[in-house]
């Protein structure tokens, strides 16, 4: 059985004295028991010195460079020992008891490797937040979404997702994780830099037969985007682009046939950025399929060590759901 003692809480951090400043304080008030990492990419700014003036409770671990979420990560748990992880955005508020469910699920079922609290937005607390919202999932073309957020539609909060259910993959904004199963999937692929990294994770535990689940009565609330801003033509090609990597690594079959209908679908994508008087994001497209390209050889190589499962969609085309059949809601 585990226990508080078992979490370690690992923050990581670029340039992020200003978040550190604001949030850490709810961590430490609401996470007693549990241990406290920061984890510095190479930041440029004084967080660390910020850091151990401030919050000498606090470990911190410094990384030799910004690899980005993926690499971070990587880099920073290798001498966590703790039996669970918790990765945790430097930009995130959490709430009064928020371990005890995560803790109560891990313990009801061993099979259970991942966890994702209920992720309800900073700046408009009575509703789902972007990055997770309750809980993720995946279409037949690798077209992530989730319960609570569909696209660009995101649902109100009354109460409707407040169970603990399973999913396909949880948010990277808040990742529990068992450190056994994170260190035997080797952690997250460092060639993603940041995005779509967890969802690929996930995929590669649902192969070796994990269970992900969402706990709705724990919650945190999400900033979003206080790294790489949404706005931010580099998310969107990060984003495309890894969806395309993850999608040939771990689909079961007709892998070619899923992404050449996905890439069309990609092409449309880009079209409506051409439209809407946003080239840069047009031209992040191309460039995220330029290095689809560039990558397939590796891509391939990686996709023939891995066992795939099938039926890990919950619907054939969410594009074609939400913008035909004007299906918003999960």
């Amino acid at each position: 059985m585990y226990s508080i003692n078992d979490i370690a809480i690992v923050i990581l951090n670029w340039n992020g004295q200003a978040l550190l400043e604001q949030f850490l304080p709810s961590v430490l008030d609401y996470s007693k028991g549990a241990k406290i990492y920061v984890a510095d990419n190479a930041s440029t700014d004084h967080s660390v010195d910020f850091l151990s003036e401030n919050f000498p409770s606090v470990s911190i671990i410094q990384n030799a460079e910004n690899g980005g979420y993926a690499k971070g990560y990587n880099d920073a748990l290798q001498d966590v020992n703790e039996p669970l992880l918790c990765l945790l955005n430097s930009d995130i508020e959490v709430t009064e008891g928020w371990l005890l469910p995560i803790l109560e699920a891990f313990n009801n079922d061993a099979n259970t490797a991942i966890i994702q609290p209920k992720i309800l937005d900073f700046k408009r607390k009575s509703y789902f937040e972007y990055a997770g919202a309750a809980g993720g999932f995946i279409d037949k073309y690798g077209y992530p979404y989730c319960r609570g957020r569909i696209f660009d539609t995101i649902d109100k909060d009354h109460g409707q997702y407040n169970d603990t259910t399973s999913i396909f993959w949880a948010s990277g904004a808040c990742f529990f994780i068992k450190n056994e199963v994170f260190k035997k999937l080797q952690g997250f692929d460092d060639t993603y830099f940041a995005h779509m990294e967890e969802i690929d994770l996930c995929w590669r535990a649902f192969n070796a037969n994990y269970n992900a689940k969402y706990v709705g009565s724990s919650t945190v609330y999400h900033v979003g985007g206080a790294t790489l801003s949404n706005t931010n033509p580099k998310k969107t090609y990060l984003n495309f682009r890894n969806s395309l990597f993850t999608l040939v690594k771990h689909t079961d079959k007709n892998v070619f046939i899923r992404t050449i209908f996905r890439m069309k679908l990609d092409g449309i994508a880009a079209l409506r950025f051409l439209v809407q008087g946003k080239p840069k994001y047009f031209l992040a497209v191309l460039k995220a399929h330029g290095s689809f390209y560039k990558n397939i050889g590796r891509i391939l190589k990686q996709r023939k060590l891995q066992t795939k499962r099938s039926n890990y969609y919950e619907t054939n085309s969410i594009v074609w759901s939400y913008f035909i059949k004007k299906r918003k809601i999960f």
